[in-house]
């Protein structure tokens, strides 16, 4: 099993790091549709929205470059708990998010299931913490 997964490591490493690149893209494209997930009880929420774009960003540009990889998963996993009350607020508050294309009143299943899916993301943030073999550190 082990073999199988590690197979998938590098093809899923250029999956992650472009995917937090886009989504932190994003946050500058619409940020009005970010800043309403942030908590209220934070402070300067579109501060916080542009804040985690530039860090979405960073962890996606480093997650591709093999010297940095191990620093940026390490972020990246501080980053998704950072975030996190943002999702749990989503969660719990029923935010509506207003001009999401598509409508923005999420599920309660897509609200809910947001939070198990950070830990996924942690999981699998974690798996390029560790030590590269020669073969994966090449590129």
């Amino acid at each position: 099993m082990n073999e199988i997964l590690h197979r998938f490591k590098r093809p899923l490493l250029y999956l992650m790091g472009p995917a937090y690149v886009v989504a932190g893209v994003l946050h500058f494209v619409v940020p009005e549709l970010y800043v309403q997930i942030v908590p209220p009880f934070f402070p300067a929420a579109m501060a916080l929205v542009y804040l985690s774009g530039v860090a979405e960003i960073a962890v996606g540009i480093g997650l591709l470059i093999p010297q940095t990889r191990r620093y940026a998963a390490w972020a990246t996993v501080a980053l998704l708990v950072a975030i996190f009350p943002a999702n749990l607020y989503m969660a719990t508050s029923g935010v509506v998010i207003e001009g999401m294309p598509g409508g923005g009143d999420p599920s309660a299943l897509v609200r809910w299931g947001r939070l198990p899916l950070q830990g996924v993301l942690i999981l699998w943030a974690l798996w390029y913490t560790r030590p590269s073999t020669e073969t994966e550190h090449s590129g």
